[in-house]
């Protein structure tokens, strides 16, 4: 397809259906959701299911919600009910709720009718023999000595599996494909296992389940699915699903069709890591508000708009790309700030006394909304002599340019008045814990009449008619934007910081009839979500998002404080660095839309040939922030020796493209980069003609992994005993074998897999 098409407002899953729409291949839409209920939906998940229900509402269709329910081990109820819960808090519906399960005589005859035609036969073979056999990518596949069974014995042996006369992997049923096909997936792939476990809903009345290839296509079949839209990590699983509907006799012939999968920074999206954070007691339970699940984000204070409009935002697209965190809090906070009415909360209370006060409640008015919002709303909120202010509000030895409370200086409570600190109340040990003020009763709503500058604003709540109440403030729940890269235990990468609890905050009265559901913005403070386990007149505020993007402010802090460090004698001296330049409205709608740092931005909006660049190449790749740092780096380096470029904007796409489907390395896209700019040759054909392209096949990987681990017997001793720091030398050693072609991150997890 080309960028014009893609630019005229479509993604390439859109394009493709309205052209089989017009062109009757299709009379109607029919896509599915077949998620595995062996755990609860997560954020990825979010895209999936907007992607599938959307385009079925669109045009009019339907979308089948189906639970893939073939692996009895790790399914229940449980995970059923959550998955349809929150499909519905998303805003999708469906007509009907089927089941792999129910299809299983189904899919048993058509194994029986693949048999009876040659195309299937019982292996008796174990798993590593299975997968030594397979062949490697360079090599073919060597036959089974089960492979030439009979088609009676074949028979005879399948229905004896079903009938419970064999262990589990004494045998499996394999299809007979090619053991030399270039795609691993055609090489005899397994698709029946022995498996004695009680299944959640057929009880014990199998012990032979489908694998997911034979199950996914046919119940596609079954139920009329007209586009069955996967993941990008089922792209070579595509030729076997054709091969198995090639083969059965099925009218209804569905279309697969892969698009990236949301991978987001600063969490996990494993099923498998997820259940280890909730079974380890690293947060509480699968709706824990730190958590990625749905149900997680719906109770730390999400909308179901605010994910949708996530979904929309980052779009459907053909290669792999991480989404920055901050892209999803901007569309958080970017959409609570339409909803959320706004009320005043102090977390860590310090009193003031008000001296000349007369001790009389005085009733105020405060607004709910905004200016910049169109609503209308507002409240009242007791002023009295007695209030709380935020401790942090308040220092005793002020910096420079200190604009909040302090010994003798002036600060406007919000709607209310003028106040000054006069006398500060310490305990035994040194804290304070009182200040006492004067108020100026003509301020309210005015400035002072002498003309004295008030600089500062802070917010404050009645000591006695403040309600009590409980704050968790929640942050990432990892400290690191890919938790268990490179070989690291994802667990030794949590945020210590990433809950705290603050008991005997204290909100405005307004609040004590707040319910669990409700969502508020405390001002100058955050965004926050009325928790469920609320009592009535004591309830807990989950924080969803504060109000501006701390983490990257405390990483920027971080960095300051690394340069201010001395330098040792005879290093480099570098300048210090130039103040943030304000963004113009082009910078800030790129960070808007695109979620790419500010310094990016500015250069892109900036700099012509730099902008024209990202604007070309967009359409081609969904790796945003790879394009950004690729023209403010690498292009921009080129620009300075030659004022011609001999690439276009598509030509970069397919260079990060190359990068995000795992074809070559990040280290092997500086050198590709570097031939582009030189010749103008197309990535794609300096990868292959150079042969610079990713070991790209598992099972060669394995192979290679397997050889290196038996090679290796003393390095991965010690590896057991304790010394984690060799896992860079055992990766330091399949990258050698496979001169340099493997992927490293693949290998850093395979080695660990292997290891134990």
């Amino acid at each position: 397809m080309s960028d014009e098409t893609e630019s005229a407002g479509l993604d390439f899953i859109r394009q493709r259906v309205a052209d089989d729409l017009a062109s009757g291949k299709h009379r109607s839409v029919v896509t599915r959701f077949p998620p595995e209920p062996n755990g609860y939906l997560h954020i990825g998940h979010s895209k999936a299911i907007c992607l599938n229900f959307g385009l079925a509402r669109e045009h009019g269709g339907q979308c089948r919600l189906r639970m893939d329910d073939t692996d009895p081990s790790k399914e229940s109820y449980e995970y059923v009910d959550a998955i349809k819960r929150d499909i519905e808090w998303l805003g999708f519906e469906w007509d009907d709720v089927f089941f792999a399960s129910d299809y299983f005589e189904k899919l048993y005859a058509h194994a029986v009718a693949l048999i009876k035609k040659g195309l299937a036969y019982v292996d008796s073979l174990d798993e590593a023999a299975v997968r030594e056999y397979r062949g490697t990518i360079t090599e073919p596949g060597k036959p089974s000595p089960y492979r030439d069974r009979s088609v009676e014995e074949n028979l005879d042996l399948f229905a004896r599996m079903r009938a419970g006369e064999f262990s589990d992997g004494e045998h499996v049923l394999r299809a007979k494909i090619d053991l030399a096909a270039a795609n691993m997936k055609m090489r005899d792939p397994p698709i029946y296992r022995i498996r004695h476990a009680t299944h959640y809903r057929q009880g014990d009345a199998w012990c032979v389940y489908p694998l997911y290839d034979f199950t996914h296509c046919l119940s596609d079949a079954f139920e009329g699915v007209t586009h069955s839209l996967c993941t990008l990590e089922f792209q070579d699983n595509r030729e076997l699903y054709d091969w198995v509907l090639d083969h059965t006799d099925e009218p209804c012939r569905p279309r697969q069709t892969e698009f990236a999968r949301l991978s987001l920074e600063y969490t996990v999206m494993s099923k498998r890591k997820l259940l280890q954070l909730v079974e380890d007691g690293h947060v509480d339970g699968w709706d824990d508000p730190r958590m990625p699940t749905i149900s997680g984000l719906r109770r730390r204070g999400l909308t179901p708009d605010s994910i949708r409009r996530f979904c929309d935002r980052i779009g459907v697209a053909k290669h792999n790309s991480e989404v920055e965190l901050a892209l999803l809090e901007h569309t958080v906070r970017e959409d609570l700030n339409e909803r959320c009415p706004r009320v005043m909360g102090v977390l860590r209370p310090l009193k003031v006394v008000i001296e000349n006060h007369s001790g009389a409640a005085e009733n105020l008015d405060a607004a709910y909304w905004p200016h910049d919002i169109d609503k209308e709303g507002s409240r009242q909120v007791p002023f009295s002599r007695e209030l709380y202010i935020e401790r942090d509000d308040f220092a005793e030895s002020p910096p420079k340019k200190w604009h909040r409370l302090a010994p003798g200086a002036e600060v406007r409570l919000r709607y209310a008045y003028v106040v000054k600190c006069t006398d500060v109340i310490k305990d035994d040990a040194g804290e304070v814990v009182e200040l006492h003020c004067t108020y100026d009763p003509e301020t309210l709503d005015a400035a002072p009449a002498d003309g004295r500058k008030i600089k500062g604003t802070i917010h404050w709540v009645s000591a006695k008619e403040s309600v009590e109440c409980e704050v968790r403030l929640y942050d990432r729940l990892f400290s690191v934007a890919r938790p268990g890269a490179d070989g690291v235990d994802f667990l030794e990468q949590l945020n210590p910081s990433s809950l705290e609890v603050v008991k005997n905050a204290r909100v405005e009265p307004s609040l004590l009839s707040t319910k669990p559901g409700d969502r508020w913005q405390l001002e100058r403070t955050g965004f926050f979500y009325v928790d469920p386990d609320s009592k009535p007149g004591a309830p807990i505020f989950n924080r969803t998002v504060a109000l501006r993007d701390s983490w990257s402010k405390l990483t920027a802090k971080k960095a300051a404080s690394a340069a201010a460090k001395p330098k040792s004698p005879g290093s480099s001296q570098k300048a210090a660095p130039k103040p943030r330049q304000v963004l113009g409205d082009e910078a800030k709608d790129l960070v808007a839309r695109h979620g790419i740092g500010e310094d990016e931005a500015r250069l892109i909006s900036e700099e012509a040939v730099l902008k024209t660049l990202f604007d070309s190449a967009l359409p081609a790749t969904s790796n945003v922030t790879g394009l950004a740092a690729l023209l403010v780096n690498d292009v921009r380096r080129e620009l300075k020796k030659e004022a011609k470029l001999p690439f276009g904007g598509s030509k970069l796409a397919e260079l990060l493209n190359l990068v995000e489907d795992g074809t070559i390395s990040g280290r092997t896209a500086k050198d590709v980069f570097a031939e582009m700019a030189r010749s103008g040759e197309r990535p794609k054909k300096i990868v292959e003609s150079r042969g610079l392209a990713q070991l790209g096949d598992a099972a060669e990987l394995e192979s290679v992994v397997a050889r290196v681990v038996l090679e290796s017997a003393d390095l991965v001793s010690r590896y057991r005993a304790g010394n984690r720091n060799l896992l860079g030398a055992l990766v330091g050693q399949v990258m050698k074998a496979t001169g340099g072609r493997a992927n490293p991150r693949a290998v850093n997890e395979m080695l660990r897999q292997k290891l134990g």
